[in-house]
């Protein structure tokens, strides 16, 4: 991936390559300026690579139209990011339902929102609004909103960015939980390494290349 600034090329990406097998938890770590959240914005479909290709479900985004990207990110890819971007002035069930509407999931399932609220212990918490929420909370109900269209791939940027640690334990417990339980392929970027050892495979970044990419097992 190559930016452009004035006359200057920068590469923000060095011939990363990289496959990820379903049901995989993948943490990518890297200090500022790795390349890592470049990367999660291609793996997401939200920028297009200057070269290559990235293969998801047997469709390469880097091929694709605008228009053909972002159908395909909303019906496979659900992002978490480290800002939580609910609408303040609708309930978690209303952040929900509006990200049904937005994503064309056909025929609203109430029981599979309620099922995610559950899993993420938020069932009690269904009608309050982002403001009555904990940070961990919101994170929490960015999460199941992220999972409310069945992904293929979820994708968390630096998810525990905004959070104190006692918060950060709890969200990142129930990525793990997503994972084990339900199987869900993450990949996930940060700069902490406590935060990467959750993850069933570790990629380190520097300098826009992979450093290391190795197996982990989480405790």
């Amino acid at each position: 991936m190559v930016y452009k600034v004035g006359r200057i090329a920068v590469r923000a990406l060095d011939n990363v390559s990289f496959t990820v097998r379903p049901g995989e938890f993948v943490s990518i770590i890297g200090q500022s300026g790795s390349g890592k959240s470049t990367l999660l914005h291609i793996l997401g479909g939200l920028l297009k690579p200057t070269s290559g290709s990235v293969i998801l479900d047997g469709q390469d985004l880097a091929a694709v139209s605008d228009q053909e990207r972002t159908a395909i990110r909303r019906q496979k890819i659900g992002i978490v990011f480290q800002r939580f971007n609910l609408f303040p002035t609708l309930s978690a069930e209303g952040n929900l339902r509006l990200a049904e509407q937005i994503r064309g999931v056909n025929g609203q399932d109430p029981t599979h929102r309620r099922e995610l609220l559950r899993l993420l212990n938020l069932e009690q918490r269904l009608h309050h609004k982002p403001l009555e929420l904990s940070g961990g909370e919101q994170q929490r109900v960015a999460v199941a909103r992220a999972l409310i269209n069945r992904p293929k791939l979820l994708l968390a940027d630096e998810p525990t960015g905004n959070l104190d640690s006692e918060n950060s334990r709890i969200v990142l417990d129930m990525l793990r939980q997503l994972n084990r339980e339900l199987h869900q392929t993450v990949i996930m970027i940060t700069h902490n390494p406590e935060a990467a050892a959750i993850g069933t495979r570790i990629i380190s970044m520097r300098d826009g290349k992979i450093i290391a990419d190795q197996p982990n097992d989480p405790q």
